[in-house]
């Protein structure tokens, strides 16, 4: 994909996202549930994964789109600093993945949810560490105050959108985790390590992006 072709609008990105219908895939070739297993065909997810949601939020910048994301302090029981998306657990109070999404976002990271304008989602991504995360795409727009948890957000930041639509930024990756050999999908930029299950989704929207339009 083109630099060029990373000139995204606002309504443009609305259009590609809300037009979509994320679900189970048909492929034989492919898991009927992206995730973690699509690189490695033998791992078996668990019976009962842990319904999730996370915020895949991109900026309004005036130099273009960037996403925003998190990077989790070291003493989390679950994905300790890796970097993220805001999001977290469905609780029985939220209703749905959106307003978990939402709701994630402004404890985690103070973004109060006036700013965000939900277009869309991903596919749902099932991680080997016994979650299926649904994924919500909104735009953010400037300007708007953020906060992080100190006891869950180590760092905030962004990362251009057009870095992370180009295929010579992503890589496939190997090593062991839980004591087993596993694959994985990593976008390193600058000092930080994107890989697992957020570049898994960032792959899902650069392949939407890319296919739905058609370039």
């Amino acid at each position: 994909m083109t630099e060029r072709s990373c000139s995204f609008t606002r309504e443009s990105l609305s259009d590609l996202l809300s037009s979509r219908r994320p679900g189970r895939r048909t492929s034989p070739s492919l898991q009927p549930r992206r995730g973690d297993a699509d690189l490695n065909p033998g791992m078996t997810p668990l019976a009962a994964p842990r319904p999730a949601a996370v915020l895949v939020g991109l900026v309004e910048r005036e130099e273009g789109f960037t996403v925003l994301l998190t990077r989790r302090t070291e003493h989390l029981a679950h994905h300790a600093g890796q970097v993220s998306f805001p999001g977290g657990r469905i609780e029985d109070r939220d209703g749905t993945p959106a307003q978990a999404a939402l709701r994630e976002t402004e404890e985690e990271i103070g973004l109060h949810r006036s700013h965000i304008d939900l277009i869309g989602r991903l596919d749902d991504y099932v991680t080997g560490t016994g979650f299926i995360v649904t994924p919500l795409v909104g735009l953010i727009r400037p300007p708007f105050d953020i906060e992080p948890d100190p006891f869950e957000v180590a760092e905030i930041f962004e990362v251009p959108l057009s870095f992370l639509l180009d295929p010579n930024n992503h890589q496939t990756c190997q090593k062991v985790i839980r004591g087993e050999e596993l694959r994985y999908f990593a976008m390193p930029y600058g000092r930080h390590f994107i890989w697992g299950a957020t570049a898994g989704i960032l792959m899902n929207l650069y392949e939407v992006l890319h296919q739905m339009r058609g370039s």
